[in-house]
C-alpha cells in the first residue's frame, strides 16, 4: 500500500466516527464486503487494495461458472463468498393469466392520491412458465469452489421480470454470524455461515409495476433486519429480530413499486432507517418504526440507495426527471422547503445505479448511461458534469472505490478505473468477456466481478 492509499484509508476511518454503527459486523465488517454497497454502505472499501489492470488473461486468480442467473452483488466475509441465483429446472407449466392491477380507492379527505410507478421504458415482463430453484451459494474465496448450496424454495414465479432483470437481484447481507437473503415473494431466509437454516419468513406475493420483478435488498443493524415491501398492493416496511425472525414492527406505506435498499445510519444517539421512494423519502426510528422525517421531490421509480457521510444523507433518482438532495440529519417532520436541504440538483442523475460517496466527493452516472458526474458535497457544486466514459455505454452496476481509485463497470464487461479526485483522470480500462450488471465487490487485494455467466476473482499475482 503506497502513501496516498494509507492517507486515504486513515481519512476514511476518521469519517466512521458517526456512521460506523451502520457497518454489519462492526470493526471486522470494515475488512469485508458484508452488504450490497460495501461495509460503509457508500461503495467504499476502506481496507482494500485491488488491482489496477486485468483482462481474461491477466490478473484473473480464478473464474468459475455460476448456475442459473442473478444480478445481485457477491457478499464476502473472510474466506467465504455468498451469491444468490435462480436456477431453471426445465419443468414447464402453462402460463397463468397475471392478476389485474389493484384498483386504487379514492384517498381519505386531506390525503394525496397514490402515484403509480413508472413503466421503465420496457415491455411488461412475460408470465413465467417454468419452475426455478431459488438458491444460495457459498464459495471458497481462495479457489472459487462451492462450499455449500442451499435451495430456499422451488416454484414457478407468480409474475415475470424486466427484460434485463431476473429473479435473484437482491443482495444478501451478513454480520459474520447470520446470512440474510431475500428472494422477495419467495421468502426471506436466515442461515448461519455454514448454511444451516435458522428461520424463514413469507410475506406473500408482490405485484410489481408492469411485472418488472423485485430487487430491494434487506438491511441489517445489530440484531434488527429491515425489509422494504413497496409494490402495487398493500406496501410496508418491516423490522425483524435477526436471531429469531420475530416481527418487531411493521409500518404501512403509500408508495408504488420500489427497488431501493434501506440505509441505516446512527445520528445523535438515534438509529434511523432511510428509504428512498417515488412518493417521498422517509426516515424511521429503527427501534420503534416511528417516522422521523420525510421529504418529496424524487422522480418516478426511485431506485438508488441513499448514502451518508454521517452528517448529511444524499438521495437521488433519475427516471422521467432528475433529483439529488443533500439532507442534513438531525431534523424531524416534513423537510420540504426547510434548511434541512443543504443543496439540490436536478440534472443528469442516475436511474438504476446508486451513487458512490468517498471523502467529500459524490460520483454518479446519468440515468443508465456512461456519463459520469463528480460533485463536491460540501459546496454542492459540480466538478465533473456528465462526462462520457470511453468504452461504457449502458450501466446498471454502481461505482465503487478503494484507496485512490474509483471503479466504474459498464454492462459489456468494461471497467474504467479513475483516479479519485476532482477531475476525470482515467488510469486504466479493463474488459472481460461477459455481460456485467452486478456491482463490484472489493476485499483485501481482490476485486470480484459477477458476470451473467461466471464469477471472477481479480488479483495481482504475487
Amino acid at each position: 500500500m503506497n502513501l496516498l492509499q494509507r492517507v486515504s484509508v486513515i481519512g476514511a476511518l476518521l469519517g466512521l466516527l458517526t456512521a460506523q454503527a451502520a457497518t454489519p459486523g462492526g470493526e471486522a465488517g470494515l475488512k469485508n464486503w458484508s452488504q450490497w454497497r460495501g461495509p460503509l454502505a457508500t461503495g467504499v472499501a476502506p481496507h482494500a487494495n485491488p488491482p489496477l489492470k486485468w483482462s481474461e488473461t491477466e490478473n484473473v486468480k480464478w473464474k468459475v461458472a455460476t448456475p442459473g442467473f442473478g444480478t445481485s452483488t457477491p457478499i464476502i466475509w473472510e474466506n467465504k463468498i455468498f451469491i444468490v441465483t435462480a436456477i431453471p429446472t426445465g419443468q414447464k407449466v402453462e402460463a397463468k393469466t397475471p392478476p389485474p392491477a389493484p384498483q386504487e380507492n379514492p384517498p381519505p379527505q386531506g390525503q394525496r392520491q397514490r402515484r403509480p410507478g413508472g413503466g421503465g421504458g420496457a415491455p411488461r415482463g412475460e408470465q413465467p412458465t417454468e419452475a426455478y430453484r431459488f438458491t444460495i451459494l457459498c464459495l471458497d474465496r481462495a479457489t472459487g469452489k462451492t462450499l455449500w448450496q442451499k435451495v430456499a424454495r422451488e416454484e414457478v414465479p407468480h409474475e415475470g421480470h424486466h427484460q434485463d432483470h431476473g429473479f435473484a437481484s437482491s443482495s444478501p447481507i451478513t454480520d459474520g454470524q447470520a446470512l440474510i437473503s431475500s428472494f422477495g415473494s419467495r421468502g426471506l431466509y436466515c442461515h448461519d455461515l455454514d448454511g444451516n437454516l435458522k428461520w424463514e419468513k413469507d410475506f406473500g406475493d408482490m405485484r410489481t409495476r408492469n411485472g418488472f420483478g423485485e430487487g430491494a435488498s434487506p438491511a441489517l443493524h445489530g440484531n434488527t433486519v429491515v425489509l422494504p415491501w413497496d409494490h402495487e398492493g398493500e406496501d410496508f416496511v418491516v423490522a425483524l429480530d435477526k436471531n429469531s425472525g420475530k416481527e418487531l414492527w411493521r409500518v404501512n406505506r403509500d408508495e408504488p413499486t420500489g427497488w431501493s435498499t434501506p440505509l441505516i445510519v446512527e445520528y445523535g444517539g438515534k438509529t434511523q432507517v432511510i428509504l428512498n421512494a417515488t412518493g417521498k423519502v422517509r426516515s424511521y426510528d429503527l427501534a420503534t418504526g416511528k417516522q422521523i422525517w420525510e421529504i418529496g421531490g424524487q422522480t418516478v421509480n426511485a431506485i438508488p440507495t441513499p448514502v451518508t457521510d454521517g452528517e448529511t444523507v444524499y438521495v437521488t433518482s433519475g427516471f422521467r426527471g432528475s433529483a439529488l438532495y443533500a439532507i442534513k440529519l438531525g431534523k424531524t417532520g416534513d423537510l420540504a422547503g426547510t434548511d434541512a436541504v443543504r443543496w439540490s440538483h436536478n440534472r443528469a442523475t442516475p436511474y438504476v445505479p446508486s451513487p458512490l460517496l468517498v471523502d467529500n466527493l459524490i460520483y454518479f452516472v446519468q440515468e443508465n448511461r456512461g456519463r459520469l458526474s463528480i460533485w463536491d458535497t460540501k459546496e454542492g457544486k459540480a466538478l465533473v458534469d456528465a462526462e462520457q466514459l470511453q468504452g461504457i455505454n449502458g450501466i446498471y452496476a454502481s461505482p465503487v472505490a478503494a484507496g485512490d481509485r474509483v471503479y466504474v463497470l459498464g454492462r459489456e464487461g468494461t471497467c474504467v478505473v479513475l483516479k479519485k479526485g476532482p477531475t476525470l483522470e482515467v488510469l486504466a480500462s479493463n474488459r472481460i468477456d461477459d455481460r456485467t450488471d452486478a456491482s463490484i465487490a472489493l476485499v483485501g487485494n481482490e476485486l470480484f466481478i459477477r458476470g451473467h455467466k461466471a464469477l471472477y476473482s481479480i488479483a495481482e499475482k504475487r
